[in-house]
């Protein structure tokens, strides 16, 4: 918070830190208020079969064509592919979910006329990369299993803003702009994060990349001690918002855990896209 200076802004703002910890933080320089929403380390290469960290060899965008379902991707270093980050992962499963190889429900459709989907050993999976193309010699792939796992951290992190905007009886409309912070969060694609439901569908000028705002925050702290005073008075600024305390973030949750969300209606920039798919096919 020190790092992104929302504390001294007039400005509602939402801090997203889209990391294993899925810290989160709404107000401007009168309030604050905070939670964690445990999303887990999938966006970071954790749980996903071909997942990694954002280094040489990973692809960090990708496209898909709706019409022959074949990707094009740009991996870190222009080096042949080794593994999908973060960013990337965002992407492959904006791009499989708007060309039609995943449903709402983040299930693989196995009946698409194309040999990139088939069955593997974790069910249903989409080949990225085949093998003679890859940095490592065999199939990159995403299954059904990597799917649920991103899906659970998508999930947990919508979840949790939604339940901490309505706690203070605001509705994510109110929000006037948003702070993403986390190692890859700078690299978010924001069309592609709101159409899996990672981000709320708003206007992408409110949409702010602040990188890794926990570095930078410690950086002010040990170099300035007006810096470590002033983290001390955010927080006591700050009321923590424990979201295992009722049902409201459970239900949140499984209400994200589809593409983008259950109530489709908060996503209109999707619906677009998705009814403009239809017009085409």
């Amino acid at each position: 918070v020190l790092a992104s200076g929302m504390y001294e802004t007039d400005s509602l703002t939402l801090f997203i830190d889209v990391g294993t910890n899925g810290e989160i933080v709404l107000g401007n320089r009168d309030w604050l208020i905070t939670c964690a929403c445990s999303a887990g380390p999938a966006f970071e290469g954790s749980g996903v079969r071909h997942g990694m960290r954002a280094t040489e060899g990973a692809i960090q965008e990708i496209w898909i064509d709706h019409r022959t379902l074949d990707p094009t991707y740009e991996t870190i270093g222009d080096l042949p592919a080794r593994g999908v980050c973060g960013s990337g992962m965002i992407a492959l499963l904006a791009e499989m979910f708007v060309t039609g190889i995943l449903d709402k429900a983040a299930k693989i459709r196995r009946n698409l006329p194309t040999p990139r989907v088939r069955v593997g050993d974790h069910g249903a999976e989409y080949v990225v990369v085949w093998a003679d193309e890859s940095g490592i010699g065999t199939d990159i792939v995403i299954n059904e299993v990597d799917i649920e796992n991103l899906l659970r951290t998508k999930g947990a992190i919508y979840a949790g803003f939604s339940v901490l905007v309505q706690s203070v009886g605001l509705q994510l409309a109110d929000v006037e702009q948003v702070f993403i912070a986390g190692a890859f969060g700078q690299y978010i694609n924001v069309e592609k994060a709101v159409q899996i439901g990672l981000l709320p569908d708003m206007p992408w000028d409110r949409f702010n990349y602040l990188g890794n705002t926990s570095v930078l925050g410690a950086f002010y702290s040990l170099v300035s001690r007006a810096m470590r005073r002033e983290v001390v008075e955010i927080a006591k600024k700050m009321t923590y918002l424990e979201l295992s305390a009722d049902n409201t973030f459970y239900d949140q949750f499984m209400s994200a855990l589809f593409l983008p969300h259950t109530d489709i209606a908060a996503f209109p920039s999707v619906m677009r896209v998705l009814e403009g798919r239809l017009n085409e096919n």
